[in-house]
Order: C-alpha cells, then structure tokens, then sequence
C-alpha cells in the first residue's frame, strides 16, 4: 500500500500554520443554514447524502479539513459489504429551535429480496427508526429511537456503525478504555466464521470509550458509548477488501427510546483555517494559452498575499518572474476563491507558484506542452492493458493472460444480473439460455474494474478513436498488437499506428457479436459474485475452455477445469443503444477502409441494416448516425433527413449542435446553416453564463460522482462547435475544461485525473489492479466528488469508485481528443 501525502502534508500545515481570526474560534456544535453541524474545524452531516456502498451516508465527519467517518447508521451486520441490505432513507427533519437533525430510517421486508446480490440468507425483518444527530457543546451525539423492539433473533446481530477512513490511520494509534494498538496497514488475525457462517475478525479492541489517533491533534476523535453495551472496533477489510475500520454497538433486547447513545468528540485545531491550495494544471500551458491559477482559500482566511510566479532555472534555483495580488473571485462550495492570471508569461521553462507557505508542483511553459507523456500513455498503457481476449505483457510483467476464450453463453431468461444487466423473457436470438454464442471471444475491452464488456463502451471508444484519427492523424506506434497469436507486448513498436490497431480490437467485438447473434450484445459478464469482485489476473475467471452445458459438469466447482465459469452474454431491445453503436461503427468504416477492408466493409453494412430496420419514437435519435453515414456515403437522404428535421434540431441545439456542425458543408443548405448558426448562438448565452458561476469557467455542478468524465465531454463538444462555428464560439471553454481534468479542480487534492500524466496525478485508482493500491498509466479517474452539501474530495484511495474509477468509452477517448485537439489549435494560432 501507498502512502496519502497530500491528505498527510495537508494535516500537518493546518497543525504548523492554522491561522486566529477573531469570529468563530472554537465554539460548540451549532446548526448552520446548510442542515448540518458545524463548529470551526468540524462538520457533521446526516443523510445528506445515502451511497453507503460506496462509503457515503448516514452521518459523516469533517475534522480539521479531512473527512474522518461516515455511514453512521444501523446495519444488519458489523462490517457490511456492497451488497447487503441497506435501509431506506425517510423524511429529514431540522429543528433549528433545539437544534436537532433527525431522519426516519426503515429496513422493509425487500430489503432481503436481493437474489444472488445476498451472501447471507436474512430472514424476514421490518422495522423503522429515528436516527438523530444533536450538538452537545465541542461534542454531539448519534441517537437511535426505534419504533418497537427488534425481534429477537435479531439481537446480537443489529447495530451502530460508524466507518473510519483508512488511508489516514495506518501507522497511527488507539486507545480502548486501557487497552491500545494500532491501524494496522492489512488486515491481520484472527478470525473465525460467526454463527450466520460468515468470516470475521475478533474485534482490534472492545470497551466504552475510543481514542482515536490520540498523538495528532489534527485526527483525535472520541466516541464513547451512553448506553450499558460496549463499543467494538472492527477492522472491515476482513471480509471485504474494499472495507473500512468500524466502530460498532449493538442494539440491546426490549430497547426502543435511546437504542443508541453516542458521544462523539472531534478534536478540532485552535481557530482552525483551511490553508491556501493554489490549483494548476500538473502538465502546463502553451505559451499563448489563457493560464489562470486558481487559488481556494478559507472563508475566514485573513489578509490576502501576493501570487508569485517563480521560473526554475536551467543550472537549479529559482527566479520570480510575476508577482501580484490575485483577484477575488468570490465564494463556491465552501471555499473562497482567487484567481492568478499569468498569461503574458510565455518564456519556455520550468515554472512554480507559490503563496503563502503553499508552493505548486513544476510545470512547463512551452508550444510542445501537449506533444509527449500526457496523451501517450492512454494510448500506450491504458488501451493496451484493457484489452480482452489477449495476453498484456509488459518488459519483464504480465499485466494478464490470455483471457475470456470461452466467452460466451447465453443469458439465462427472466434475469437481473447484480451489476444491472436484464435479460427478458426471450434470448432475441437462435440460441437458447445457456448455449454457447460462438464468434464473440474475439476483441473488447474491459469496461472498469470490472473486467465486462458493455456495448456502450465498446461503441464509444471506436467511435472515439476514430474521430480522433480522422482529425488528428495519429500515427503513433509503440505498441505490438497481434490478434493472430492474442498477444500484446508494450513499449514495441510493430510498423503499424497503435490507434487503427485498437479501433480494429473493438469492432472485432462489436462486428463479431453482430454476425453470430443477428444483433448487438447488451454485455458479456461473469455469472458469479465471486468471479465479479476478483482482483487480479482476469485469466483467472475462468479456464478458457467452453463449458460442455451438460448436468454432471454443472456440479464442477468454480475454479476447477470444466466448470460453468463461462460469461453470460446478455441482449435487449433499446434502440437508443442499437442506434449510437451503428453511429460508432458508420464512423469506423472510414477510418479502417484501408487498413482491415474487410472490417469497414462489415461496419457500414451493419450501420446501414440498423438504420433501416429500427424505428424511433423521436427522429433525433438516429441525428448521429445520420451525420456519421453522410460522411462516410455521401448518400443525399442522410442530407435530407437532417434537413427535414432542422427544427427539432435547433430546439436540442445544445446537445445535438456540435455533431451536425462538421458536416454543414456536406448539407450545403444556407437556410439550416442559418438556423443552426442562430441556435448555437443562442447557446453561446447559456454556456456563457453557467462558466461564470464557478471559478474554474465553465459549467460545473459538482454531484456525488465525480465530474471528470463529463467536464472532458463538454470539452470535445466545445471543440467541435469552436472549430465549426469559430466566429461565434471561443476555444475558451475547450481549454478550460482541459485544465479542469489536469489538475485546475476544486479541493485540496490537485492530481491530475489522468494517472501518470503531469507532475502529480492519480496513483491510486479504481481500476483492474486496484488490488495493489496501484494505478495504470494513462486511465481517467472519475475526479473530484462532492460531499453534500458542500465538501469537494477527491482521496486517493482505489476503492471509490465515485472518485477515481478508470472507464472505457468517453472517459478514455474523450481525455485523448481533448489533448490532442489543444495542441493542434494552440499551435496553429
């Protein structure tokens, strides 16, 4: 496991460097117009936001800048995992009178009724609750009121839950009543199954009051328990690798008022002040670009300094090349915000901005900031070790083995898979459920961490890939792609442009599901939970041989030779996805004509079949690939077809305007030109205004997910419509939406999202090797996440999906169009 430097770094300023302002210094709890408690230097939320399986709910903690705790609520377990029951969230009630916030909280009877999501069979169970949180002075209490007493087959098993962050307790000490240890960095023994014959660990400690990091006056938290049971501290990676620390209680026979008495303590520094975080892009600028620091400073921060610009020189040391007052910008989130522009800086070099005690990473200035090491490594890592139903090898490692081979059989009816896949009544094809599908263990790349392949992202990144080849002509070769012996060597150039090669892997999978099925697959996905949360080789889900679909070899267990560990392959009736795949693949056609003919020539018939064959309820929906087929025919009726629908057209301009802008040209007609032209005008006043709401320019509206994936599609939308429509949209928000990705993002954590991209950036992320608490060079985290209502956190730490997940489709290609595309128009200027 890695270290947290910037979480780490970030505490020990605010200990050396916490600033006095006069208001707000050190008082108790109170409860402030945002519905949560607040006390300088902490905050506590209740049911502002509820993703408990991804460790985000109940009531969470903000302690001296760093969230601390979260999901405190009852469970049905001590340490639960991604698929047990959770409860279903009532009514909040503030009471500002007695400053109490309380939310109705039940487990109703389908809260069991999860069918292969389940590793315990729970019986019926249906009860309610009040969950509260109320000040009491520097401290505040976690209260639980049931409705009536739980059955008592269920005593024992009922209780408070409260998940610690890990990442910043390893190494760090406990005390327990009078016994003591430490977080240690795994999860140790021992353990044994408990009655349900489920694996657990004894309890780290047990007691009535809980010192938490006693040593760091920054992290100290105290939890007693009111009530006459005893507090536990588990460690929750036990059973789950994905898993927090967890103090737990539970709940007693016969009680209803007052199930649950916490006291919680939070330590808090004297006048506690977030320290300045200077926000810049981890790679650079070009010397013409718009370079604007962003500078996130506490609402209570006293007098504000000068930004200064510092050049690294040649033979070592520094010299100030700016120096100035950054202008105010005004308030988001919780923050206060300044802005440094340094654009007339454009000397070539080697740059750092400093404020305060704060100093940024390196950073360069110079016309060939964009040409190396920050689009290569999507293309000459990520893509490569992604790549389904081949061998990775890389110098002297494997990223995995020739894998999936006996993909696939065919989706058993009338099934929900636990990761939201669907099969109907009917397969949609001639094969039969459990029949081997032939012809689609070919091509693909894993979507995620979760080694499947969805048809989505699939099409999104042959479709990207190729609009990116079309415009920018990347050639680039420094990758071994042999799909006749299934391997894959990095770092080896084999004469051929590693782009075209990628678009041929994915339309193998998506032409090669077509062909045998009469149809696209929805996805293709392991059968088990226990295959689904592997992490590690994926040659490993199963032995590559096809299951033989017969009764004797059906008892074979998992793991075994002849097992049934074959994927499922699913189907569906969805026009909307049936359509934005044949868009993807009419786009393909082009870019492989020359190269795999026979390919393109499979990608356009398909194309044009969905085109004829599926029927839409709204004629936008068939936009895309009517602007894709026109492209690649020249046909007149896709002309006449956006023609014909110029006026709807216009009323969903700012979704549908930056595709049919390219091929105006193509329409030749002035009057849509026209009508276009007015529209996207229009929208230019829209974007314009939702850029000014925050400090970074451009529309952000920060959500429980992360908003990288989406900022980079903004950003190639934006591209599309400056290049089509230059003398009304600016490149502006293109590049602004760059530095976003690149490091220019709210919070204390300035990684670049794209790993192994820029000075600092993402080296722990969710993906394939997130076991490892590691990373793939070139994968896109999902970015910076918001803790409602107004905490911005972006942690490194690779089990949250939300924040750092790796993803096929847009989140891949369009981080590598919008590099690209800065670099071509920057340096055309």
């Amino acid at each position: 496991m890695k270290s947290f430097p910037f979480i780490l770094l970030f505490l020990c300023i605010v200990n050396l460097f916490a600033q006095n302002p006069s208001k707000q210094q050190n008082q108790g709890f109170v409860l402030n117009d945002l519905e949560y408690l607040e006390r300088r230097g902490a905050n506590v939320m209740l049911a502002h936001d509820f993703y408990p399986e991804s460790h985000q709910g109940g009531v969470g903690i903000i302690q001296n800048g760093v969230r601390v705790a979260t999901n405190g609520d009852l469970r049905l377990e001590a340490a639960p995992g991604q698929w047990q029951p959770v409860p279903k969230v009532g009514e909040k009630q503030v009471d500002r009178e007695r400053q109490v916030i309380s939310v109705q909280m039940s487990y109703p009877d389908e809260s069991k009724d999860k069918k292969g999501f389940n590793p315990i069979d729970y019986p019926d169970l249906n009860f309610s609750y009040t969950l509260k949180v109320i000040p009491a002075g520097e401290s505040f209490k976690i209260v639980v009121d049931l409705d009536k007493p739980l059955p008592e087959e269920w005593i024992g098993r009922v209780g408070m839950n409260l998940e610690l962050f890990p990442g910043i307790l390893f190494g760090k000490s406990y005390y327990m009543d009078k016994s003591f240890g430490l977080f240690n960095r795994q999860a140790n023994g021992p353990g044994t199954k408990n009655p349900y014959n489920t694996y657990e660990l004894e309890p780290m400690a047990v007691g009535k009051k809980l010192v938490i990091a006693p040593e760091d006056p920054a992290q100290t938290l105290i939890i007693e328990n009111l009530n006459e049971s005893s507090l536990q501290l588990l460690d929750g990676r036990a059973q789950h690798s994905n898993g927090w620390f967890i103090v737990h209680s539970l709940i007693s026979s016969g009680d209803t008022k007052n199930a649950v008495q916490w006291l919680v303590t939070p330590n808090t520094l004297e006048n506690f002040t977030y320290q300045p975080v200077v926000q810049v892009s981890q790679v650079g600028y070009h010397p013409s670009q718009e370079k604007i620091a962003v500078i996130e400073t506490d609402k209570n921060a006293g007098t504000i300094q000068n930004a200064q610009l510092f050049r690294v020189g040649e033979n070592g040391g520094i010299v100030q090349v700016l120096s100035a007052r950054p202008k105010f910008w005004g308030d988001f989130l919780r923050y206060r915000y300044f802005q440094f522009d340094f654009t007339k800086v454009k000397e070539p070099g080697m740059y750092q901005i400093v404020y305060g005690n704060y100093k940024t990473h390196p950073f360069q200035i110079s016309n060939k900031a964009y040409q190396r090491n920050v689009w290569q490594p999507t293309l000459e890592y990520f893509l490569p070790v992604q790549m389904c139903h081949m061998r990775v090898n890389d110098r002297y490692k494997i990223w995995h083995g020739l894998c999936h081979m006996d993909d696939a059989r065919m989706a058993p009816i009338n099934t929900n898979h636990f990761d939201g896949y669907l099969q109907g009544p009917e397969t949609l094809t001639k094969f039969r459920s459990g029949e081997h599908v032939p012809g689609i263990n070919i091509g693909g790349w894993h979507d995620a961490g979760d080694y499947d392949l969805r048809i989505e992202s699939q099409a999104s990144t042959v479709h990207g890939l190729s609009q990116i080849y079309e415009r920018f002509g990347v050639d680039h070769d420094n990758t071994s792609i042999d799909q006749s012996l299934r391997t894959v060597n990095l770092l080896t150039p084999d004469g051929k442009p590693d782009i075209l090669q990628q678009i041929e892997h994915g339309a193998l999978s998506i032409v090669g599901g077509y062909k045998s099925m009469g149809r696209f697959y929805r996805g293709i996905i392991v059968p088990t939970l226990g295959q689904y949360v592997l992490l590690g080789d994926p040659v490993n889900h199963s032995d590559n041989q096809i299951f033989s679909n017969t009764p004797q070899d059906a008892k074979i267990p998992l793991g075994q030779v002849g097992a049934a560990d074959d994927r499922w392959v699913f189907t569906e009736k969805n026009p909307f996805r049936e359509v934005r795949t044949a868009t993807a693949l009419a786009a393909v056609a082009r870019t492989l004509k020359e190269y795999n003919p026979q390919l393109s020539e499979n990608c356009l018939s398909i194309a044009l079949e969905i085109w004829n064959i599926t029927e839409v309820e709204n004629p936008l929906l068939k936009v895309g690939l009517a602007v894709e087929l026109l492209q690649t025919t020249k046909d007149k009726r896709y002309k006449d077809y956006l023609v014909q629908h110029g006026d709807a057209i216009v009323q969903d301009i700012s979704r549908i305007g930056w595709i049919v802008g390219p091929v105006l040209p193509l329409v030749d007609d002035d009057a849509f030109t026209q009508k276009i032209k007015d529209a996207v005008s229009e929208y230019l006043k829209e974007v314009e205004a939702l850029g000014k709401k925050t400090p970074y320019g451009i529309p952000y509206e920060p959500n429980i997910w992360g908003a990288g994936w989406g900022i980079q599609n903004f950003g190639v939308r934006q591209y599309y419509l400056h290049t089509s429509f230059p003398d009304i949209f600016p490149d502006t928000y293109m590049l602004n939406a760059m530095n976003f990705i690149l490091g220019v993002h709210p919070g204390v954590n300035t990684s670049s999202f794209a790993s192994g991209v820029g000075s600092r950036s993402l080296t722990q992320a969710y993906g394939v090797n997130r076991g490892d608490f590691s990373f793939i060079p070139g994968g896109i985290g999902s970015g910076t996440a918001l803790i409602r209502p107004d905490f911005p956190e972006l942690l490194e730490w690779p089990f949250l999906w939300q924040q750092t997940e790796y993803v096929l489709g847009g989140g891949t290609t369009d981080y590598l169009f919008l590099i690209l595309a800065a670099d071509d128009l920057l340096n055309k200027r």
